[in-house]
């Protein structure tokens, strides 16, 4: 797998990220990608983990992780037990082992979304990989090859061409989803296959870092237990359906402690979409880095030759509206961004020194 995920590296925040999060007074400082390295013979399996240092950079360090527990009943009314939803989705999550070039390559989990062998898993467990192979719950496998990858949301879109038609797992709807939301995980962590894990959505609205810094929006948060090796796998509501991508969690010894993320599955739909037609997702770039502050999102840097640079943008400047939409945090001038594509202009409504102006930007391309 590539240095960012298997080496001691230094990984700087980049540019329309908001500022790192430094650990406060009992907080967690472990940001964990959930993919397992198979090591050799398959004797151990291990946690990846990246750590916020007290300079704001980041650290990813190879590290075992040890499970830990979490759950929910699933008990409301109307909703399916877990066995119901086990026994609907387990046939639609795989193992995918991914090989590379002089390493025991790694494994993680993905989901069939089509049943005609287009399968979902995480970016960064794909990632320079040479080698892709799917498994299944018959313990058949099948070579897959990759028909996309997605950085910026730590997706990839797998094919596999399958003699009968495979088990597709029903999308949902994460805008639907509330705090409290029961939800189940299916997944291969340590590499045990298709392992079932139960808890809530425990919080929604988070950004989480994608392997080339930039923020992923809207991630869904949850308690069920999430482990190395969950990295792909599906994250389901209580009727069954997928609403997100498990991929990463937050913990101090590379385990689960209860705190963990998705990808939204309304994300996972378009990347989807965007990946089966060009094989790529492209990105609008503002071109700033930014915090939350002053009742807006304050402009803390700005990328040399940015779309903001040369639209005026300054240091110091507070966006406190875009394209007439008030913004009051990071994540909500994020989410503006994330909303357009390359080309488009963007109005942002700015305060400095007591005065406000309107600045509009023609977006570029956010940069790999």
């Amino acid at each position: 797998m590539s240095d960012y995920f298997q080496q001691q590296t230094r990984v700087q925040p980049v540019i329309e990220e908001s500022e790192p999060r430094r650990r406060g007074r009992g907080g967690l400082r472990w940001v964990v990608p959930l993919l397992a390295a198979a090591a050799v013979g398959g004797a151990t399996a291990f946690g990846v983990v990246a750590a916020t240092g007290e300079d704001g950079g980041t650290t990813t360090i190879v590290r075992e992780a040890a499970p830990s527990g979490g759950g929910s009943t699933l008990a409301r009314s109307g909703s399916l037990s877990v066995q119901e939803i086990y026994r609907r989705s387990a046939a639609g999550v795989v193992k995918i082992t991914a090989g590379s070039p002089g390493s025991g390559g790694g494994l993680g989990s993905g989901f069939v979304t089509e049943a005609d062998g287009y399968i979902v898993t995480n970016y960064h467990v794909v990632q320079d990989a040479s080698t892709v192979t799917v498994g299944f719950d018959d313990d058949s496998e099948l070579e897959a090859t990759v028909v996309g990858t997605d950085r910026s949301s730590d997706l990839a879109l797998l094919k596999v061409e399958p003699e009968q038609p495979l088990t597709a797992l029903p999308l949902g709807d994460s805008n639907a989803l509330t705090v409290g939301d029961d939800v189940v995980a299916i997944g291969n962590p340590f590499g045990l296959e298709r392992t079932v894990t139960a808890g809530i959505v425990s919080a929604l609205g988070r950004r989480i870092q994608a392997p080339d810094s930039f923020g992923i929006e809207d991630a869904i948060q949850t308690d069920a237990a999430l482990n190395s090796g969950n990295s792909g796998g599906p994250l389901l509501d209580a009727s069954g359906r997928v609403i997100g991508v498990n991929s990463q969690i937050a913990s101090e010894n590379g385990g689960n402690v209860g705190i963990g993320y998705a990808v939204p599955v309304n994300t996972v739909r378009y990347v989807v979409r965007e990946l089966k037609a060009d094989g790529k997702v492209e990105r609008a770039y503002l071109g700033i880095r930014m915090e939350t502050a002053d009742g807006g999102a304050r402009v803390t840097e700005v990328r040399d030759s940015s779309p903001a640079e040369r639209a005026g943008v300054e240091r110091g400047q507070v966006v406190l509206a875009a394209d007439g939409e008030a913004i009051a945090t990071v994540e909500e001038l994020g989410s503006a961004v994330a909303a357009k594509k390359p080309g488009d202009t963007l109005t942002l409504r700015v305060r400095r020194d007591g005065s406000t102006e309107n600045i509009t930007v023609t977006l570029g391309e956010r940069p790999s």
